[in-house]
């Protein structure tokens, strides 16, 4: 199972993170819609309206970056107290290119205008090193990432794994919620994401539902970009994990847009996701599908629940990128585990025995894996072990 590389942070390697990115334009109209951005992704950036007298204007004017003062840019940044160099991203407007072709080549440049017909911009670009040309307003929300990557750090992306049940009753909860609790208890950054509005609740399932946090509901108007960092912070911690779940409310649907968007923001945090999937693969599923490194399946040992699981399967291989099976038994009488797995045609990730005592012990309270010395928690151990090697992507 491939863990995933983080994002590409485009054609030059990375940039530095955390900082604050600097805009250059003498374009006003531009510079509402780049702070716009800006504000959208929560950055506060620094700004240059014009090169300053000591940078040489004259040079700049012609386009050589000869001025006075050396490379026109070089004047600029140093005007606003932050640097060329040492600004973690920086956004040039297409009016502006001219006046950096004499700065010193760097990762993170962006050249960013509105012309799209303008047969010359990618000789601009060129100019001046830009790893991409960006036209607004078309590629808004790709800026608005790139700035909010900056803001929150553009690191490995979490290792996220779905759980999904072949047929009723076979148990994906309980194991996503055990592998969950599993991960944080080996020290990994969580967030377990109940993706099933009428499971019942996975902070029930945790003992958290008069916890305090939000929950689908207040998400269910996102459509742009969620914050990482807030979006952890605003969910229960339960258990050493954040926990995203249902209220006792009646709505049962969040548009598309909001749960790609809360997932990728999950992702973005970095550690491990866990997500708890409904069978139905409905337009929101799909786009939580479309993120998941790994889909475990979870079927009981027995013909009948197969028979269902293949059709569930059928369904999440249409847009997930890795589907496993995982077997709950062995079911007296039923079928072993390797028999599952060929049937359905879909790798063997393991099999997990029944655990003596296990429901009772969640029905007073003990989430599921609680019980290190359990069959569950040695399931999701060894899970983990696997999953999580030194590379994240060691196979399962």
């Amino acid at each position: 199972m491939a863990g995933g590389d983080g994002p590409n942070p485009g054609a030059g390697g990375p940039v530095a993170a955390g900082g604050r990115p600097l805009i250059i334009t003498e374009d006003p109209l531009l510079l509402d819609d780049l702070l716009r951005l800006c504000a959208a992704a929560g950055a506060e950036p620094h700004v240059q309206h014009a090169v300053p007298e000591q940078s040489g204007a004259s040079g700049d004017e012609r386009g050589d970056g000869s001025g006075g003062g050396g490379a026109g840019v070089v004047g600029v940044a140093g005007a606003v107290g932050v640097g060329w160099e040492s600004a973690p991203l920086v956004l040039v407007g297409d009016d502006a290119a001219r006046r950096v072709r004499g700065a010193p080549r760097r990762d993170g440049v962006f050249l960013v205008g509105r012309d799209l017909d303008d047969p010359h911009v990618w000789q601009r670009a060129l100019e001046i090193g830009a790893e991409e040309v960006l036209t607004l307003p078309d590629a808004e929300n790709r800026l608005v990432d790139r700035i909010a990557d900056v803001v929150e750090g553009a690191g490995r992306p979490a290792l996220t794994v779905g759980v999904i049940g072949g047929s009723g009753g076979a148990g994906a909860s309980t194991l996503a919620c055990a592998l969950a609790l599993r991960a944080a208890r080996a020290g990994e950054r969580t967030i377990l994401i109940d993706g099933d509005p009428l499971g019942g609740g996975m902070d029930v399932l945790l003992g958290g539902e008069t916890a305090e946090g939000l929950r689908w509901p207040d998400f269910a108007a996102s459509r742009g970009r969620v914050g990482a960092g807030a979006l952890a912070e605003s969910l229960p911690e339960l258990h050493a994990l954040r926990v995203l779940s249902w209220d006792r409310g009646d709505r049962v649907v969040v548009p598309p847009a909001a749960m790609r968007s809360v997932v990728a923001a999950a992702r973005r945090r970095g550690g491990v996701v866990v997500v708890d999937l409904p069978r139905r693969v409905d337009e929101a599923v799909a786009e939580v599908l479309a993120q998941l490194d790994l889909v475990l399946l979870v079927v009981r040992g027995e013909l009948r629940a197969v028979a269902a699981a293949g059709r569930v399967a059928a369904g999440v291989r249409m847009v997930a990128r890795d589907v496993r099976v995982v077997v709950r038994g062995p079911a007296p009488g039923g079928l072993d585990a390797e028999a599952v797995a060929g049937l359905l045609g879909v790798p063997l990730a393991g099999e997990v025995p029944v655990e003596v005592g296990l429901p009772g012990r969640v029905a007073e309270g003990e989430p599921p894996g609680s019980h290190g010395r359990g069959a569950l928690a040695r399931f999701c151990d060894g899970f983990w072990q696997r999953a999580l090697g030194s590379a994240q992507g060691v196979a399962v």
